[in-house]
This record gives structure tokens, C-alpha cells and sequence, in this order.
């Protein structure tokens, strides 16, 4: 089986920072691309940013010059550095991965328990 476990989260003033972070864990042979979702109230959950084996990522436009996603491939982990906050990123956050657990097999979504980020003053 395989975990995802999230830390970080939490409440902070417009314009401030917070970081998350996500590990994987378990029977892991090979995760092609590391990813974190957003889910506000009545919303529907919606992608904020991507990053793939080889390095290369991918950001929604409304966050891109103010989060950044990074993954270590040795340790199985993916961090989203959130700046210059907004109270319109307040939502559950969600790690996402696509995990293959052996050779030459397929790879399946895996999704972590979520995290909450509220930024209100």
C-alpha cells in the first residue's frame, strides 16, 4: 500500500508565507509526476501545481509567480512554497501522486488527507 502524508497548513495574514509539505510512502517503485490540489468552500477541487520526474512543473496561472512546487526523488517528497498570499488561496489543500508500485506496471492516483491554509487578517 501506498501513504501520502501532508504537514503544514495552517492561518496566515494576506501576503504572508506558508510551506507544505508531502511524503510518499510504501511500496513505491517509480512516481512519475507529484502534484498539489485545491478545494475551497463550494468549489470544485481545482490543480495548483505539478511537478514531473525530470524536474519540469507546471502552475496554475492564478499562482504562478507566488508558489513554487519542488519534489526530492531520494526521499519520495514534494513541498508548495506559498508567498504573497491571498485570502482567495484559502481552501483544503490536497497532495496528489502518480505512483507506479513495480516494474513495468501502471501508475495510480494516490491522494493525502488534506490540509487547510486560511488567510484572513
Amino acid at each position: 500500500q501506498v501513504q501520502l502524508v501532508e504537514s503544514g497548513g495552517g492561518l496566515v495574514q494576506p501576503g504572508g508565507s506558508l510551506r507544505l509539505s508531502c511524503a510518499a510512502s510504501g511500496s513505491i517503485f517509480s512516481i512519475p509526476a507529484m502534484a498539489w490540489y485545491r478545494q475551497a468552500p463550494g468549489k470544485q477541487r481545482e490543480l495548483v501545481a505539478t511537478v514531473f520526474s525530470g524536474g519540469s512543473t507546471r502552475y496554475a496561472d492564478s499562482v504562478k509567480g507566488r508558489f513554487t512546487i519542488a519534489r526530492d526523488n531520494a526521499k519520495n517528497t514534494v513541498s508548495l512554497q506559498l508567498n504573497s498570499l491571498k485570502p482567495e488561496d484559502t481552501a483544503v489543500y490536497y497532495c496528489h501522486a502518480k505512483i507506479s508500485s513495480r516494474r513495468f506496471s501502471s501508475s495510480s492516483d494516490y491522494w493525502g488527507q488534506g490540509t487547510q491554509v486560511t488567510v484572513s487578517s
